[in-house]
């Protein structure tokens, strides 16, 4: 066939792994390095990764200033450029930055690795140690991406509403009344879509916590699953204290051939889109929507000429349920469906900061495999913030691969609310969640809409709030406001 020399490819995956169970301790460089090797001999040309001209890294929970360039210069491409990009930037942006500038002939090596070695830390300091770490002088890096936009409303933040699985449950509850469903039936959707992700972490071998779990503990909170904010418990949230890695070697076509990859390496771009659009949860009108997500769907399936539920390989960014269960709405795929295949971030593991690149690592080769299908990888950044979206194949796209930020798409898609974390009166609930000390429910968060056509965030501890709000449904209810707290009306 005849491909543009220009044309952007991925030619190598890898991974680095370490099982949590103790056996052997990692540090971050040390597996993005082995990574970064393991994609290069994924592509059968193990010089190649040496003549990367930019390595991108992802910010996580490690100190080194420039992790990029550790890298780089342990796998030879002494003379690459840098880059971290820090945490609120999407794992997609770095792949989508090196496809763009491949195709614009700006280089025609890259080199996007993450790595994380939190179960290694928390061993050695459980046991009074301190993790190691390679020393690196205090460093730029070529290129730092910082996030725009607003992650969290100052609202927000004085309700002390941080926590991501606390927002996230909030999500899931104003999903369960815009769709009509009681509490148990939504306990019992949660829980099938996670015991179907659950059963394909059983048949991968790079799953740290693939044991079986039953549709009944993965329910509800209760032993070995202890409650984390209503309607989650430890079992429904991302396992990120894991030692992972994950690595794509990306070139031109003309570089493939001339490092003499073989053509069944090559896996092609079809879509490769973002919005970098940033807006906080709460000041979005509709909780349980992600309009930007459904922009990026819609020019993916118009771009690949399939509606998305019709993609053979998925994995859906799975940090939490309400994650997946707002991607299959927004992309129209089944919701009865199982999308992933690792097995998702709480039984696969999910890394604090490149997930992206395992789930690229694990769908490429069934790619390589069945040349005629389709794989899709999502990204979430923050709180159902920034989406990104890929869909990718052993076959070339039909023309020009789409790369594109959606932002101003996004932006003019969603509709907003003005917030405040005091006032005075009586709302109506749009969303919440019940969060417990022990096994205790203590504390409800309440996002509730003023009658004024203001929202309010904060808190309640009104005992008869809390148990209403764990077995019925409290969205949609009225509620007095005085100040930062509220009771029922």
């Amino acid at each position: 066939m005849t491909i543009d020399p220009r044309t952007p490819v991925l030619v190598g995956v890898g991974t680095a792994h370490r099982p949590v169970d103790g056996s052997a301790a990692a540090e971050p460089v040390d597996l993005m390095v082995e990574a970064a090797r393991a994609a290069a001999a994924d592509a059968g040309a193990v010089h190649l990764v040496a003549k990367a001209q930019m390595v991108a890294v992802p910010e996580g929970n490690w100190a080194y200033p420039d992790p990029a360039r550790l890298v780089a210069d342990r796998i030879g491409a002494v003379a690459a450029r840098t880059v971290r990009a820090d945490v609120g930037v999407p794992q997609e942006t770095p792949i989508g930055a090196a496809l763009d500038r491949i195709r614009r002939g700006v280089l025609d090596v890259a080199l996007v690795v993450g790595g994380e070695a939190m179960a290694s830390r928390l061993r050695i300091q459980r046991a009074g140690g301190t993790p190691f770490e390679t020393a690196q002088p205090e460093v730029s890096p070529d290129e730092r991406w910082s996030t725009q936009g607003e992650f969290m409303a100052d609202a927000e933040v004085q309700a002390g509403i941080w926590s991501p699985v606390e927002q996230y449950a909030c999500i899931d509850n104003a999903l369960r009344h815009a769709e009509g469903r009681t509490v148990d039936e939504h306990l019992d959707d949660i829980a099938s879509l996670w015991a179907g992700m659950n059963a394909v972490a059983a048949g991968n071998p790079l799953a740290d916590f693939g044991q079986a779990r039953t549709v009944e503990f993965l329910r509800s909170a209760g032993p070995g699953n202890r409650p984390l904010a209503f309607p989650y418990a430890k079992w429904h949230s991302t396992q990120w204290s894991v030692d992972q890695a994950g690595a794509l070697l990306l070139c031109s076509a003309e570089a493939a051939r001339d490092a003499g990859v073989v053509l069944d390496r090559w896996v092609f771009p079809h879509v490769a889109v973002e919005s970098s659009h940033s807006l906080s949860l709460t000041r979005r009108a509709d909780l349980h929507r992600w309009p930007a997500m459904r922009l990026l769907g819609d020019a993916a399936a118009a771009q690949v000429g399939r509606p998305l539920a019709e993609v053979e390989h998925v994995e859906c960014y799975s940090c939490f349920p309400a994650a997946v269960r707002v991607q299959q709405r927004e992309l129209r795929l089944r919701t009865d469906g199982v999308p992933t295949v690792t097995g998702g971030m709480a039984f696969a593991g999910g890394p604090f900061n490149n997930f992206t690149y395992q789930a690229m690592a694990a769908v490429v080769p069934r790619l390589r495999e069945s040349p005629g299908d389709l794989g899709m990888v999502t990204t979430v950044s923050g709180l159902l913030t920034k989406p990104g979206l890929a869909v990718w194949g052993a076959e070339p796209s039909r023309g020009e691969a789409l790369i594109a930020d959606f932002a101003e798409e996004a932006r003019a898609a969603t509709a907003t609310r003005d917030v405040t974390s005091t006032a005075s009166g009586r709302a109506t609930v749009a969303t919440y969640t019940v969060t417990y000390e022990g096994d205790d429910p203590t504390r409800a968060f309440v996002v509730a809409d003023l009658d004024d056509g203001r929202r309010w965030i904060g808190t309640s501890h009104h005992a008869d709030l809390l148990a209403r709000g764990t077995t019925e449904e409290l969205v949609g209810t009225r509620v007095e406001v005085h100040g930062s707290m509220c009771s029922p009306a």
